[in-house]
């Protein structure tokens, strides 16, 4: 089920919120399977209705209204219209919190109090306490709480995932609990520092629903790339007795080279293996079984060992495996649909916002082709309209160019294919 997220933009018009409000609606009563499954996945009152036109009948604006405040972070249609009519001090907020000028803060709250409880950015940032812990803004925090916020949890929530730990620590000192779930943050952006302060706080290892191994499925899936931290984190899930597969895709994670040894020598033909999603993100770890696991760029299913150290950003493995013969021209398996193909090349091209183009020159060093071709297929999730994006027998200089979001471009790296051979 794909998932829609929106921003805001800088000078928001709600006119845009109630149109898109309506059109979810028209598309709901027409039947159609993505609007439904939008509805099901962002409105609490519909997660267990029953599917087709029984749902569709009983849909009415104010659950499209709903639905579409959630898409751009907002957990209420009055929520997103109140932050859209305080626009302008939004931004001088937001201006104010990031330079940490503790007098404008104070002097925009109480002149629009109503901002204390409204995101400055988004949803997931949050209102003014929030937003400051994102950006480890402590003084900001106290001056928030002065004025009478109330958003200590999700601060809280917010600091251990940007790895903000003093003001986690103030946070946690002035009512915020370490709570169930909580550690999921800390596996999102793959924070050590903000992992080790929950641990010491016997913060539990699930999510909110007391799955033990969902923590662990979101830091081998997750769509952060810390290779450092990773490593640190699979550690200390060992140390409190997770077992994980003794594979090759496994010592990947751990950033293990001594195990990867290991693997090369019972298989000498590792280097030359292709590996599929099942292998790389484990159903014995919590990973998906549905064939959609793990947030990367450029496919990795089908892949080598070589793809998949790019995808992960992982530097020390990809030179382990170049210096071990692996091929910087080895193609992805085609599926049977005609898509792959794909060389590491591609790979290091769309690669996340990752501006070090390290990997791809010294894969043009090792004889990489910057001229062979391949068909690709990748959905495009958590964006306004998530879709298939489809490249027909393009150079991986032309995935790049013609990938349709820009951030997950490696410029740098884009710039190397540019240049004349």
């Amino acid at each position: 089920m794909p998932t829609v997220s929106r921003r805001l933009p800088a000078q928001p018009h709600l006119d845009v919120p109630r149109r898109l409000a309506r059109e979810l609606l028209e598309h709901c009563r027409k039947g159609e399977r993505e609007a439904l499954d939008r509805i099901v996945k962002r409105h609490p009152k519909f997660k267990d209705a029953p599917e087709g036109g029984a749902l569709a009948a009983t849909i009415r604006l104010t659950d499209a209204q709903l639905v579409i405040a959630r898409e751009y972070g907002f957990s209420s249609w009055a929520a997103l219209k109140r932050r859209i009519d305080a626009r302008s001090a939004a931004g001088a907020l937001e201006d104010a919190i990031r330079s940490a000028d503790r007098g404008t803060v104070v002097a925009i709250l109480r002149t629009c109090p109503e901002m204390l409880e409204l995101p400055v950015r988004s949803g997931n940032w949050g209102p003014p306490m929030s937003h400051a812990a994102n950006l480890g803004q402590l003084e900001i925090i106290k001056a928030c709480a002065e004025l009478g916020a109330r958003d200590y949890q999700h601060a809280f929530d917010r600091a251990l995932l940007q790895g903000q730990l003093e003001c986690a620590d103030w946070l946690h000192s002035h009512g915020a609990r370490v709570m169930p779930g909580l550690i999921m943050g800390c596996c999102e952006t793959l924070n050590a520092a903000g992992f080790k302060f929950l641990l010491d706080r016997d913060a539990p290892l699930t999510n909110d629903r007391g799955d033990q191994l969902a923590p662990l499925a979101m830091v081998l899936e997750t769509y952060a790339r810390n290779p450092a931290g990773k490593h640190t984190i699979l550690g200390w899930f060992a140390d409190r007795g997770y077992r994980f597969p003794d594979t090759p895709a496994m010592a990947l994670h751990r950033g293990d080279i001594a195990s990867l040894q290991k693997h090369f020598r019972r298989d000498p033909h590792l280097l030359e293996r292709r590996f599929t999603l099942a292998e790389i993100f484990p159903s014995e770890c919590g990973c998906a079984e549905n064939g959609q696991s793990g947030l990367h760029w450029t496919p990795i299913n089908g892949t080598t060992l070589l793809h998949v150290a790019i995808d992960s950003r992982e530097r020390e493995i990809f030179d382990w495996l170049l210096a071990r013969g692996s091929d910087v021209n080895a193609r992805a398996l085609i599926d049977g649909d005609g898509f792959g193909g794909h060389t590491p090349l591609f790979n290091a091209v769309v690669c996340g916002p990752w501006p070090d183009a390290g990997m791809a020159r010294t894969l043009l060093e090792h004889g990489a082709d910057r001229d062979m071709r391949a068909s690709l297929r990748k959905f495009l999730d958590w964006i306004e309209n998530p879709h298939w994006h489809e490249s027909h027998n393009v150079t991986a200089r032309e995935w790049g160019h013609t990938f349709p979001e820009e951030h997950w471009v490696n410029r740098e790296a884009l710039r190397l294919l540019d240049e004349s051979p």
